[in-house]
């Protein structure tokens, strides 16, 4: 699922807006035992609040919900896979930081896993 920040409305042409360069914030969810994972609370609200409190810096926001492993016999690695788009790495820090006790404090509201965060520049 692509969201454009602009709008706040999915469509598939807005991952043109990402280039190379671009730093990329992948907040990852493993799939383990016991744990929950409220994907409509996640996409209509924990996500589309954090892209609000990111402002302009935010270029382009992503969700990917896991739906199989690499073969039919394995688990699903990750129930969901966020993505945030920034031009910047100072970008990003500078719209986490202060956000960032409202951000983490929202996320039991839609789960108990913790999240794997990977900050990459995107190459191609």
């Amino acid at each position: 699922m692509v969201w454009c920040i602009s709008c706040q409305q999915p469509t598939s042409s807005d991952t043109s807006k990402i280039k190379k360069g671009m730093i990329k914030v992948a907040i990852l969810y493993p799939n383990t035992e016991g744990k929950t994972f409220d994907m409509d609370y996640y996409s209509n609200k924990h996500m589309p609040m954090v892209a609000g409190l990111f402002g302009d810096s935010l270029k382009l926001y992503t969700i990917d919900k896991g739906i199989a492993g690499r073969t039919p016999d394995e688990p699903l690695p990750y129930v969901a896979i966020g993505y945030f788009y920034f031009d910047k790495l100072s970008a990003y820090h500078n719209s986490f930081g202060p956000n960032a006790e409202t951000i983490l404090g929202d996320i039991p509201n839609y789960t108990n896993i913790q999240p794997i965060v990977q900050i990459s520049e995107v190459l191609h």
